[in-house]
């Protein structure tokens, strides 16, 4: 394997995470596919196939739809790297690209592709390089600044990627860089997502993007029940968006799944009654029984956010 030696079994994300994380070791595991097709596509982030590089994640964001969902299960308790992931992907898009099926690879739906490890061992930068090859378009989800290292390829991407017809009227390049946030408040990011940058570390990044000619996006997702979600918070997320350069900026509800003690509705509403103790009946009551808010709830959260797009004139979708 091309992995480094140095991550293997034995090693604890301590050495990653910077703080105490007994028993959460990072793993390689390998893989017989790496690029999902979707069945047709997305209509928000405009992606034809799914690549993520890693299972679980470093940032350990409290809410994460992972913990407890049929998406990932219970992976956060470790970290795991696809280990033959590029030359998987190679195959893969060597099949597609005979076939012409080129579309935008969304990098990544259940992980963060830019998880702390990846400053070591740089599987991300290595599967942008295979894209890159075949020319595919990519669509980038991060909270990371570490995607700048990335840039020069990125770059290569964005002026030669071929994209799917009915695209090309849209879309000025074949790279789309996104950044997520469930608060634009530096204080309750810390509490629900410990180990990611900054909200105004993202901003920053996205905005040297912006500059070099990147078409940019804001992902305020999940807003946070009671916390994040007021006209004045959304307006306030918009109106930064639009500042630091975003060509659009999409707007969803918190989902929570499971109730193990690992699951992402049980972690969240501890933190909750830990932090915000008055919220917390408030909240399992917008849930219930579900893994989603009351649906009434929902459509008054859409129609704050695409009330305030057109206020700003920012766009709610990507193309």
């Amino acid at each position: 394997m091309w992995l480094l030696d140095k991550i293997r079994e034995e090693i604890s994300l301590d050495d990653f995470f910077g703080k105490k994380s007994a028993g959460k070791p990072v793993n390689e595991v390998e893989v017989k596919s790496i690029l999902n097709k979707a069945k047709k596509r997305d209509s928000w982030f405009l992606v034809d196939y799914s690549l993520n590089p890693y299972l679980g994640c470093s940032y350990n964001c409290l809410y994460c739809y992972i913990r407890g969902s049929h998406y990932g299960g219970d992976t956060t308790h470790k970290l795991e790297v696809k280990s033959n992931a590029a030359e998987i992907l190679k195959k893969q898009l060597k099949r597609r690209a005979k076939n012409k099926e080129y579309g935008f690879i969304g990098i990544a739906s259940s992980t963060e592709p830019y998880n702390e490890v990846e400053k070591e061992i740089k599987l991300t930068r290595s599967l942008l390089k295979i894209i890159a090859r075949f020319r595919f378009p990519v669509s980038i989800l991060t909270r990371s600044t570490l995607v700048l290292r990335d840039i020069d390829i990125l770059k290569k991407i964005n002026e030669n990627a071929i994209l799917p017809p009915d695209l090309k009227p849209k879309l000025r390049g074949g790279a789309i860089i996104s950044f997520s946030f469930s608060t634009p408040d530096e204080k309750l990011a810390r509490i629900f997502e410990p180990n990611a940058p900054t909200p105004k570390e993202r901003l920053e990044t996205m905005k040297k993007f912006k500059a070099l000619g990147f078409r940019t996006g804001v992902c305020f997702m999940p807003v946070l029940p009671f916390l994040s979600d007021s006209e004045k918070q959304i307006e306030k997320m918009v109106v930064l968006a639009k500042n630091y350069g975003a060509d659009s900026i999409l707007t969803a509800g918190l989902t929570l799944f499971g109730d193990g003690p690992t699951d992402c509705k049980t972690v969240y509403y501890k933190t909750i009654e830990k932090y915000f103790p008055e919220l917390l009946e408030k909240t399992k009551k917008l849930f219930g029984e579900k893994f989603y808010p009351d649906p009434k709830y929902q459509r008054e959260l859409a129609e704050k956010a695409n009330r305030l797009c057109k206020k700003y004139h920012i766009k709610n979708r990507i193309a």
